[in-house]
């Protein structure tokens, strides 16, 4: 799957242009809020999601960037990875 970055959002389309995947992560205070995660019924349960979540930490350890999970999926997904815990603020969202 080839994912397109953009400010705030990475994503996958088929290529149809059906949105496939994506999460969206605005910036508050600098803080890349990690607010929102999909992942298009036809691909569930393969791991998609959990890439996302991998290419969002990974541009943001690369830009020197803190994230606050807001969506369940991404807060799950840092409990569970705490090989990320790094990129975590310590501010939580207003």
């Amino acid at each position: 799957m080839e994912w397109v970055q953009e400010t705030g959002r990475i994503y996958a389309v088929g290529e149809d242009g059906k949105l496939l995947a994506e999460v969206t992560f605005p910036e508050k205070d600098g803080i890349a809020q990690i607010n929102h995660t999909f992942v298009d019924e036809s691909l569930r349960g393969q791991g998609v999601a959990g890439k996302l979540l991998e290419e969002v930490s990974q541009r943001l350890r690369k830009e020197g960037k803190k994230a606050v999970p807001i969506c369940s999926y991404a807060v799950k997904w840092f409990e569970k990875h705490p090989e990320y815990s790094d990129l975590l603020s310590s501010f939580q969202n207003s």
